[in-house]
């Protein structure tokens, strides 16, 4: 469907023609008019689908009747996992809203909060925050949310991966309870869609890309490989010049390091993005990247949501991922918006069981490349390391990380308690 058969004011479709958007996606598209309409939503949508144009435009729309003189007051409000997909939706909001008197600011951790509350004092329309550093500016005073119209939760499932619903819920209890709220979710584990069902009334609920299908444009192989010949097969790939751009995955943030450093050692431009970096770095390491100063960026799953690059080339998986839904996401990044492009991904000896679960998911084998220098040694039994694996998540340490309820009761006793959802309080706090 076109943009201009949507019942869209003539600003906002002015923005949409000068940003080269004619045709709407499917969410875009099921979700606009409800939106309009003033319903709640229900969106289980991955990245890539166009989700943030399907609830920017709608509040911009709904807010342009509203422009007022004088200081703004906060009317929207977008809660978004990192500070990477905030700045995004913000850049969203900005770029459809350019023909209206709107203002839309930003808040994240991890930077000082002074010209974030400098800014918060000139006044703002809408508000697009990461939970912690948003928490922590209601607490002083700084933020007042008791104008809030609309309400959007989105990548609802990461918040929870990170440790980040009782800040959610806290926040909530800030907001009116009259108001059109607006929530999406790649996946729905039990905790999540209790969640929903606590703040949503009678929503329109719409599904776009079920996390089982994989993007069928997308090219897509394994190479089984030792551990310690990764590295090898990753310089031996990236010389080949069709890799435009790559964008590699991995585990934890001091692989991420590690693999950066060895591809700089062999000569390739490469740099990492994640938690433990300062916000400057990651937006100059993104930024390079958008802007292919930077051929390679090898990122961990939570710094990698919200990256949205044009015509990403290929996705590659140094680490398979312990939950099989992190494969569709990260592939996800070079399918956006029905485009095509290549995913290859890694497998060790120790890993298999986690390609078998990804398979199973997405109902189809992974075609396998055997023809390569560097072939799967498989180690014999008594020399296969006794403990198991160490899969943490993203930026995580491996015992944090939480799913549904089904993969919690598989956690040691330990991490099931207050103290580890403290210990996630205050690491989110830090980093996001």
């Amino acid at each position: 469907m076109l943009f201009e058969n949507l019942d869209i004011i003539k600003q906002i479709q002015k923005s949409l023609k000068e940003e080269g958007y004619l045709e709407a996606t499917d969410i875009q598209a099921q979700s606009i008019p409800s939106l309009l309409k003033g319903k709640d939503l229900l969106g289980t949508a991955q990245t890539g689908t166009g989700k943030t144009a399907a609830f920017s435009i709608p509040i911009l729309q709904g807010l342009a009747g509203d422009q007022k003189k004088g200081k703004k007051e906060i009317k929207a409000l977008i809660l978004a996992p990192t500070r990477e997909l905030a700045i995004q939706i913000k850049d969203s909001f900005t770029s459809y809203g350019r023909h209206l008197s709107l203002k839309t600011m930003v808040l994240f951790g991890g930077v000082s909060q002074n010209p974030q509350t400098d800014e918060l004092s000139r006044g703002a329309d809408i508000l697009v925050a990461t939970p912690g550093r948003l928490l922590d500016l209601i607490g002083q005073r700084y933020v007042h949310l008791d104008k809030v119209k609309y309400f959007v939760l989105d990548e609802a499932d990461m918040m929870l991966d990170m440790g980040m619903i009782h800040d959610v819920r806290k926040i909530i209890g800030y907001l009116p309870k009259e108001r059109q709220t607006m929530f999406f979710s790649a996946t729905m584990p039990d905790e999540i869609s209790k969640l929903a069902d606590s703040i949503l009334k009678d929503p329109t609920r719409i599904s776009v890309a079920p996390v089982a299908s994989t993007v069928d444009t997308i090219d897509q192989s394994v190479y089984f490989v030792n551990k310690a010949n990764k590295i090898k097969l990753l310089e031996k790939l990236l010389k080949d010049k069709d890799i435009d751009t790559a964008l590699v995955f991995s585990r934890t943030k001091h692989g991420a390091d590690k693999i950066v450093k060895q591809l700089d050692k062999s000569g390739f431009q490469a740099q990492a993005i994640h938690g433990n970096k300062s916000q400057g770095a990651r937006q100059l390491a993104l930024s390079n990247f958008k802007e292919r100063k930077t051929r390679i960026l090898v990122a961990t799953d939570i710094a990698a949501r919200g990256i949205d690059v044009d015509e990403l080339s290929h996705v590659i998986i140094y680490d398979l991922p312990e939950v099989p839904e992190t494969y569709v996401h990260r592939i996800g990044r070079t399918g956006r918006a029905g485009l095509g492009g290549t995913a290859i991904s890694f497998c060790d000896q120790e890993e298999k069981p986690l390609l078998k679960d990804i398979q199973k998911l997405i109902s189809k084998n992974i075609p396998v490349v055997s023809d390569h220098p560097f072939p799967l040694v498989e180690l014999p039994a008594d020399v296969i390391p006794s403990q198991p694996v160490q899969r943490g998540y993203g930026n995580q340490p491996s015992g944090n990380r939480r799913t549904d309820s089904s993969r919690q009761n598989q956690q040691p006793k330990g991490m099931r308690g207050a103290d580890s959802k403290q210990q996630r309080k205050q690491y989110n706090r830090k980093a996001f």
